[in-house]
C-alpha cells in the first residue's frame, strides 16, 4: 500500500483563510491564518467530555469553530488537524463507534504489556517478500527499522493498543468490520465523510515505515489488515468538507480537508526551527523534536518526515500535567516567583502521572517518584520542575548519542514556556540558550500547513 505524496503548493486565493486545529492532551486549540501565515485568531477550550471519548473530540471541535466570528469562518478555504500521536480507537467503516467501553480510545500513554510478546512475530521482517510494490529490489535488504528501534515494537506503541482493542472486540462477541484509527485520523474522516485515510506521521507507532513506504513485518498480512488506514502524506489535499460536516461547523462546503500531522510535529512547524535548534513542548507531556540529516531509530524515539526533512525526537509520559495534581494555575504562578533557580532543591523526583515511560527510556513499568514532599510548596514545585528538566536533559543527551546534530539552542513551546523560573533552571542544566515562545501553538502550525495548499481562485 503506497502513501499518496503531497501535491505541490499552489498560489492561494488572497481572500481565503486556513484553519488549523490541535487536539491536545488536555483540550483543543484552533488557529486561523491568512495565505501569508499571519495569525488572525486563536481559540482554546477543554474537551466537553472524557479525553478517551471520540465524541468529545467532535463536540469540542464543533463548539470551538462555532465561536469564530462569521467574517472569518465564511472565508475558510482549508482545514488541517493535529492529534496526540498514539491515541487509538476502533470504529466502523462509516466512523460509527462500538458500544460501551469498546467505543472509547486507548490514550497515547497507555502501555499494553500483555501484548508485548506478540509484537516481535508480527514485526519480524519478511525476507522472501519485497518491502513494497515500488521497491521489489529491496526483498533481500535489511528491514528499514531495526527491531529494537521500530516505534511499533514497544508495548507503549499503537500496535500493542490495536491488538488489545481487537482482542476486546472478539471477547465481547462484537463482530467487525472494524477500522483502527488514530485521534486526528478519525476526526478527519468525519470532516470528509470518509474514514479511509490515515496520515503517515500518526501511524508510525502502528507499524507504518516511512523509508520502505509499507507496513512493517507481516502487519499487512494479518487477519485484521482491512482495519488499517490508507496512508497519505502530511499536507495532502483529500477533498472538500462533507455537506453534513460543513453545515454543522458553519464552514463553506468548498473548504479543503488537508492531511495534518501529530501534535508535536505541528508545533515544530509553528516554530520554524533553524539549524542547531531543538524544540521542547512543555505541555501535559514533555516532547522533544529536532531536525536531522538522516533518520534515527531506537526504542522510544520517533522519526518523521516533515517538509522533506527528517524530524526525530521523543515524548515522555511525564510533563507539566502532573503539576495540576498539586497546584492551581494561580498557585503555580505565585509559587514559581518564590523559586531561586540558582539554588537547587536537593530533591530527586520523577514527576509523572502514570506508571511507565516512553522516552528518554522505554520502560512500561517505570514508577513515578513524587515523594518526599517538603513542607514548603514552593520547594516542592521547584523539585517537580527540576525533575522534568532532568528528563529533558536526558532526552537531548540520548538523541545526541544516537547521532542527532549538536544542540545549539532550545525553543520552548506550550503552557510551560510561560514560566521564566523553569526556563532559567532548564538553561542552566542544558548549557545552551533556552527561548520561551508560548504564543507558538500546534494549531498555528496546522493552519500554516493548510495555508500552503489552498485552492487557486
Amino acid at each position: 500500500m503506497q502513501p499518496i505524496a503531497p501535491q505541490g503548493p499552489l498560489a492561494p486565493a488572497p481572500s481565503l483563510l486556513a484553519l488549523g486545529v490541535d487536539l491536545g492532551s488536555s483540550g483543543l486549540r484552533l488557529a486561523v491564518c491568512d495565505a501569508s501565515g499571519e495569525s488572525l485568531a486563536e481559540l482554546a477550550s477543554g474537551y466537553p467530555g472524557a479525553f478517551e471519548d471520540p465524541e468529545s473530540w467532535r463536540r469540542g471541535l464543533l463548539t470551538l469553530v462555532g465561536q469564530l466570528p462569521k467574517q472569518l469562518s465564511r472565508r475558510v478555504g482549508s482545514i488541517a488537524l493535529a492529534g496526540t500521536s498514539g491515541t487509538l480507537m476502533l470504529c466502523r467503516p462509516d466512523g460509527g463507534l462500538a458500544p460501551g467501553e469498546l467505543g472509547l480510545a486507548l490514550p497515547y500513554s497507555l502501555a499494553c504489556i500483555e501484548q508485548a510478546d506478540s509484537l516481535p512475530a508480527i514485526l519480524a521482517p519478511l525476507p522472501s517478500a519485497p518491502l513494497s510494490a515500488a521497491h521489489p529490489a529491496a526483498a533481500d535488504s535489511e528491514p528499514v527499522y531495526p527491531a529494537a528501534g521500530d516505534p511499533a515494537a514497544s508495548a507503549s506503541g499503537s500496535l500493542a493498543r490495536a491488538l488489545r482493542l481487537l482482542a476486546a472486540a472478539k471477547a465481547a462477541g462484537i463482530e467487525g468490520p472494524w477500522l483502527l484509527r488514530h485521534q486526528a485520523d478519525w476526526l478527519m474522516g468525519w470532516l470528509l465523510g470518509d474514514w479511509r485515510w490515515g496520515e503517515e506521521g500518526n501511524n508510525l507507532r502502528l507499524g507504518w515505515r516511512l523509508e520502505g513506504q509499507c507496513w512493517g513485518g507481516s502487519i499487512a498480512r494479518q487477519p485484521w489488515q482491512q482495519a488499517l488506514p490508507q496512508i497519505v502524506a502530511s499536507g495532502r489535499r483529500l477533498g472538500h468538507l462533507a455537506p453534513a460536516a460543513a453545515l454543522a461547523l458553519g464552514l463553506p462546503e468548498s473548504c479543503q480537508v488537508v492531511a495534518g500531522s501529530t501534535d508535536a510535529n505541528a508545533a515544530v512547524l509553528a516554530a520554524n526551527p533553524q539549524a542547531g535548534d531543538g524544540i521542547t513542548l512543555l505541555g501535559t507531556t514533555l516532547v522533544l523534536k529536532q531536525f536531522c540529516d538522516k533518520p534515527i531509530q531506537a526504542p522510544g524515539v520517533s522519526c518523521h518526515r516533515v517538509a522533506g526533512r527528517w524530524l526525530v525526537g521523543g515524548a515522555s509520559n511525564a510533563g507539566a500535567g502532573i503539576l495540576r495534581r498539586f497546584f492551581s494555575d494561580d498557585q503555580l504562578i505565585e509559587l514559581s516567583r518564590q523559586i531561586n533557580p540558582a539554588q537547587p532543591s536537593g530533591l530527586t523526583l520523577r514527576p509523572s502521572s502514570v506508571i511507565g515511560e516512553r522516552f528518554p527510556i522505554d520502560d512500561p513499568q517505570l514508577q513515578p517518584i513524587l515523594e518526599p514532599r517538603p513542607v514548603s510548596d514552593a520547594l516542592y514545585l521547584q523539585a517537580l520542575l527540576e525533575g522534568l528538566a532532568e528528563i529533558e536533559r536526558a532526552g537531548w543527551q540520548r538523541l545526541a548519542q544516537l547521532g542527532a546534530p549538536p544542540l545549539q539552542r532550545v525553543i520552548s513551546l506550550g503552557g510551560g514556556a510561560r514560566n521564566p523560573q523553569w526556563r532559567a533552571m532548564r538553561q542552566g542544566l542544558l548549557g545552551v540558550p533556552v527561548l520561551n515562545r508560548p504564543q507558538l501553538s500546534a494549531a498555528m502550525g496546522m493552519a500554516r500547513l493548510a495555508s500552503t495548499v489552498l485552492p487557486p481562485p
